[in-house]
C-alpha cells in the first residue's frame, strides 16, 4: 500500500475498511506522542478534536504560562498532522461517497467551530438549538463515513477502491483469474467395469 497516498493525499478513495484503518493509526500515533510527555514530566496529557478548533479561539492563548510550553510545542506539531491525516483520509472517504469534499464543511468543521463557542452564546434557547445542529450534522457525517458503502462503480473521483488491482489498475476482473481444471466425461475410475466382469 502506498502510505503516502494513503494517509497524506486528498485524490482517489477509500472504502470504510481503510478509514477505520487510519482513525486507528491517529489514535495509537496520539498515545504515542502522550506517552512521550508524560514521560517527560507532564501529569497528564492528551489529544482532541477541540484542540484544532482551540487554535482560532483567543482564550486558549491568554490562559498559557512557561510550564505549557512543552506540552504547547507537541500539540502544534501534533494537531496539525493529526488534523491533515483525519482530513485527507475523510475526503478521500466522501470522494467514496461519491461526494465532494465541500461535504466535510458541514460534518465536521460546522460542528467543531459550533462546539468550540457554544458557551459564549447567551441565550438558552438559541444554545439549544446550535448544539441540536451540530450534533445532527456531526452524527450524519459520522453515520455517512463510517458505516455506509461507497458507490459500487467508478465514479468522478475514481474506481471503486474495493476493486482496484494491487498494482493500481482499476477495473480487474477477478472472475478471469480463476483456473478451472479441464473435467473429463465419464465415471471416476473407480467406477469402471472390469473387463473380466
Amino acid at each position: 500500500m502506498d502510505w503516502t497516498w494513503y494517509l497524506f493525499r486528498f485524490k482517489g478513495r477509500i472504502n470504510r475498511a481503510k478509514y477505520w484503518l487510519a482513525g486507528l493509526i491517529i489514535v495509537c500515533w496520539m498515545i504515542f506522542l502522550a506517552a512521550i510527555v508524560v514521560t517527560f514530566g507532564a501529569r497528564s496529557f492528551g489529544f482532541s478534536v477541540d484542540d484544532i478548533f482551540k487554535a482560532v479561539d483567543p482564550d486558549t492563548y491568554r490562559a498559557l504560562s512557561r510550564a505549557d510550553i512543552p506540552l504547547v510545542l507537541v500539540k502544534v506539531i501534533g494537531t496539525p498532522v493529526f488534523a491533515w491525516v483525519f482530513a485527507a483520509t475523510s475526503i478521500k472517504r466522501l470522494h467514496d461517497r461519491d461526494k465532494s469534499a465541500w461535504w466535510a464543511l458541514p460534518f465536521f468543521v460546522l460542528p467543531g467551530l459550533i462546539n468550540q463557542f457554544l458557551d459564549r452564546v447567551g441565550n438558552d434557547y438559541i444554545s439549544f438549538t446550535l448544539a441540536l445542529i451540530s450534533f445532527v450534522l456531526a452524527t450524519w457525517g459520522g453515520i455517512e463515513l463510517l458505516f455506509f458503502r461507497g458507490s459500487r462503480k467508478t465514479n468522478r473521483f475514481g474506481a471503486d477502491p474495493l476493486h482496484v488491482s494491487p498494482a493500481g489498475k482499476p477495473g480487474r476482473d477477478q472472475q478471469r483469474e480463476l483456473e478451472m481444471p479441464a473435467q473429463k466425461a465419464g465415471p471416476p475410475p473407480q467406477w469402471r467395469v472390469k473387463p473380466e466382469a
